[in-house]
Formats: structure tokens, sequence, C-alpha cells
């Protein structure tokens, strides 16, 4: 993997770069669409590369090692010719899950057990077989096996896992660095920042993965509902430390606005189930604010979804009839809505990028948060 840094923000930490792996380029600020179970939710592959268009998308570890499993991934030749997706994929690395299921799982320095949500069996992941894992699933970036701690965590709680993260990404590496790529094309390695809401531990993690030497780091832990103020702090903490000449990519984060402000701190990468999640309740995200597709003042509005049309559902229907659709519970209303908002974080995060090498990214930022922050 290789990372190009173009043009960085004078008045702010924005960045705009490129990412080179083997399946293609990718332009960085990114938001990369959630495709948990090898598929982004309610869209078809067609749709996600000609409408939505990203350069790379997000599966999911703990689904895929549970359903379809790793050996039909294995003989499929892997996640992306098993969807039929030859761009770029992301793995996380099933920490977060495993941290959701707090009644049904149990973390010890070897590495954790769990019951299956799907038939209650129970399996094990330990920073080594995660990394073979995420090997067969086949992703150009696997993430390394961390635990994600709560909101609000106990201090002492945060500094002891944070440490643990520590030593199984030594372990990651270790695995990572004695297995072989599949399927014919290089895999690449990033290391996770913990440390809770603790600017310490956060500079402490910071550190120890910046001088793990990866290509690439993340940053987790915060979207696990903390107040946003949190999350910046945080952010800003780590980012003047983790290394200028590799991505950075902030996990599971998050709203229109979210996105905006993390780019401005200097996050390269981010995923979120928001767009696809809140789509299927009926919420659309535009530039001028967010609407609630189900309430009746849209009952008889014959205007199109979105007049910036920037993917074909935006003006092919109207309010109207999208309503009604959720009205019907018809499920065609969520796939609608769902390409709709996919399709807008990516134009958010492209339009950023075109503010980040025109050099006036801070003002745009500025107008588009006051915006986006408004119901209509």
């Amino acid at each position: 993997m290789k990372f190009t840094l173009h043009h960085s923000d004078p008045l702010s930490k924005a960045r705009a770069g490129t990412i080179t792996t083997d399946h293609g380029a990718i332009e960085t600020p990114i938001f990369m669409p959630v495709g948990t179970v090898a598929s982004v939710k309610g869209v078809h592959q067609r749709e996600l590369k000609e409408d939505i268009n990203p350069d790379i998308i997000l599966g999911n570890t703990y689904h895929l090692y549970l359903r379809p499993k790793t050996q039909i991934l294995e003989a499929a030749g892997g996640l992306h010719k098993f969807m039929n997706w030859d761009r770029n994929i992301l793995t996380d690395s099933g920490g977060y899950q495993v941290y959701s299921l707090s009644a049904n799982r149990k973390i010890k320095e070897e590495g954790v057990k769990f019951k299956s949500h799907i038939d209650g069996s129970y399996h094990v992941f330990t920073p080594e077989n995660v990394m073979d894992i995420q090997r067969t699933i086949g992703a150009d970036i696997i993430m390394a096996f961390d635990e994600c701690t709560p909101y609000p965590c106990d201090y002492n709680y945060a500094k002891r896992s944070m440490h643990m993260t520590h030593r199984w990404l030594d372990r990651c590496m270790k695995r990572f660095a004695d297995t072989p790529a599949k399927y014919g094309y290089e895999q690449t390695l990033f290391p996770i920042v913990q440390g809770s809401t603790y600017k310490d531990l956060r500079r402490q993690s910071a550190e120890y993965i910046a001088n793990a030497g990866a290509e690439g780091n993340a940053i987790g832990g915060l979207s696990v509902g903390e107040p946003a103020e949190e999350m910046y702090g945080m952010t800003e903490v780590v980012c003047e430390i983790l290394p200028e000449d590799k991505p950075r990519y902030l996990m599971g984060v998050g709203t229109p606005i979210n996105i905006l402000e993390n780019i401005a701190l200097g996050v390269d990468m981010f995923d979120c189930v928001m767009p696809t999640r809140n789509a299927r309740n009926g919420m659309l995200f535009t530039a001028e604010g967010t609407i609630n597709i189900k309430n009746k003042k849209w009952e008889d509005d014959f205007s199109p979804i979105d007049e910036m049309g920037i993917t074909f559902v935006d003006t092919y229907y109207s309010k109207a009839y999208l309503r009604h659709l959720f009205a019907a519970n018809e499920y065609l209303g969520k796939q609608i809505a769902t390409i709709h908002n996919l399709g807008f974080y990516l134009w958010l995060v492209r339009e950023a990028r075109k503010h980040i090498l025109a050099g006036d990214f801070l003002q745009w930022k500025n107008t588009m948060v006051k915006q986006m922050d408004k119901r209509l």
C-alpha cells in the first residue's frame, strides 16, 4: 500500500491524499459504506459502483466469520469474488462486535470467548486467528484485534484495556508478518489507538501505535456514546501524534457534521452505519439539513427528493412518493433512501477534498456545518 499526501489545508489540519493498493486508488478524505455481511444493506453492487461510487467499502470480520464462514469465502476466491466487487475492501477486527456482545463474551489475555448471536455456539477470537480470518476474507486493509472500551469507562479499566490492546497488536503484527497474503494481491495491517476519553491514555496509545511503523493507523473507541466534543478532543490529541505520511482512519464515525469536523482535525478515512440505518428509518441527509420523510408535511410535496441530484434516485422520485412508500412499508422506500444517503456522504467527502485542494476548506466546512444542522 502507498499513501501520497497532495495538499494540507492552511487554516486547519485537513488533508487530501491518495491511498493506492492492488485494487486501485482511494482518494482521501473517504467515506467507506459498511457492507457488514458481504452486502451494503439494500443496495445492488451495480448501484453501489455506478451511482454511489466509493473507492472502498467495509466488511465485518465477526459477521463474515459466522456466516457464510471463512471456508466458503476461501472456496469463492475471497470476498471480492464472492460478492463481485473489484474495488478495495477493509475489514474491521471484530473487536467492536465483541464489545457490543457484552453479555455473551469473556475477555482474557489470550483472546475473547463469545457466543454467536445466530445459533448460540461458542467461538474464540485471538490476535492470531483474527489475522488468519481476515487474510482468508481477503481484505486489502485489515485491522488489528483490539478491545473497544464502553463509554463512560473507568480510568483504570481503560488503562488496562489499552495495554492489552497494545500486547495484542504485537501478536497481530507477528502473525501478520509470518503469514502470506492470499489471492495474489497485497494486504495491509492497520493498528488501532485506544484509551477511552482520557487524554494521557490516548497520547500513550497514539505513541505506541505510531512507533509500530504500520502503513496506516486507526483510532478506535470513539463512536460509543461519548459527546461529540469529547470525540473531537481525543481525535485532535491523537492526530497530533500519528505520523503525517500515513493515512488515519477514525472508526465508526459518524454524522455528516462529525465527518467534516474530524476531517478538519486531520482524519482521512471514515465508516459508519448511520447513512444506511437512518435511511431505513426515513431520515435523509442533505446539504440543507435532515429530512424525516415520514412527516406529514411531505405528503403532497411533489418536488424531487434532493434538487442537487447526486444519485439518480434524487430527481427520479418525489418526496411525496418516497413518503408514501414508507407509509405503506414498501421496501423500495428504504432502498431509495439508502442510495440517497450513501450518495450524499460520498459527495460530502469529495467536496471536502475539492475545497482542501482549493485552499478554502475551513470556510466551506463552517458554512456546511451550519446548514446541515437544520431539521427541514
